[in-house]
């Protein structure tokens, strides 16, 4: 048995050798999968990468089938301290399962984790995770333009502060309007917003698309990518070309 410490200073006992996961996390299952799928045996709903991954479906991030994730004996369970419940995880660990939870809130700090995480469960770093490093490693000197970055609607919200995507936009020269806020998802007024130049639209968690969003804005819309945009995991070996595209002035 190993200890090691999580992203949020928990101890998480694990085996020497892991051979069976549950992700209650999209972009974990994605990340795990990419090189190491035979060792997924759970996860959500919404993991919806890889297309094909064939695995017992446990539910969503907020409500999980703990049941179900207990009957399929993980030897750990991989989660997220925002996407997913407290109570639930706690609950995981209480009934004896090591459960291994992710926080990042930038980009540098999603790098790491994945490649504790990774190396925990697997005890190798993959080659994408290396080539995502290299490709966020260069600063942008470019143009910046100032941005509102809407993630809801009924009620509107946005992007706030200390977010994973407030970060990954900043590096591709578009800064968050309301990076300042509060909060890190408030509610926002259309009508009442700060200076901006740009409306990015990403397509989940709201599927904003368009012809359901651009509307509500005076200023220029660009809808983009959600996976790509608040996704950490083999998406950001691309995500700075897609979206660096998909935002072109």
């Amino acid at each position: 048995m190993r200890q090691l410490a999580d992203d949020v200073g928990n101890v998480v006992v694990m085996p020497s050798e892991v051979t069976r996961v549950v992700s209650i996390v999209p972009s974990l299952t994605e990340s795990i999968a990419a090189t190491h799928e035979h060792l997924l045996v759970g996860a959500t709903d919404w993991c919806t990468h890889p297309q094909h991954l064939d695995v017992t479906r446990v539910r969503g991030t907020k409500n999980p089938d703990l049941d179900l994730v207990r009957a399929l004996q993980p030897d750990v369970v991989v989660a997220n301290a925002e996407e997913n419940r407290g109570v639930d995880l706690d609950t995981l660990r209480a009934s004896g399962i090591a459960v291994w939870t992710t926080s990042p809130t930038t980009v540098d700090e999603s790098l790491g984790s994945l490649e504790r995480m990774l190396s925990a469960i697997t005890g190798a770093v993959p080659e994408w995770l290396r080539q995502a490093h290299e490709v966020w490693s260069t600063p942008y000197d470019g143009i910046r333009r100032r941005a509102v970055v809407p993630i809801w609607r009924r009620p509107w919200m946005a992007l706030g502060r200390d977010t994973f995507a407030g970060d990954l936009l900043s590096r591709i020269g578009v800064d968050n309007v309301l990076g300042d806020s509060g909060e890190r998802y408030p509610r926002i007024d259309p009508d009442a917003l700060p200076d901006h130049d740009l409306v990015v639209l990403p397509d989940e968690p709201y599927p904003f698309s368009s012809d359901d969003g651009p509307e509500a804005f005076t200023q220029p819309a660009k809808c983009v990518s959600g996976r790509h945009l608040t996704w950490y995991g083999p998406s950001l070996v691309e995500a700075r070309d897609l979206l660096s595209r998909q935002l072109r002035p």
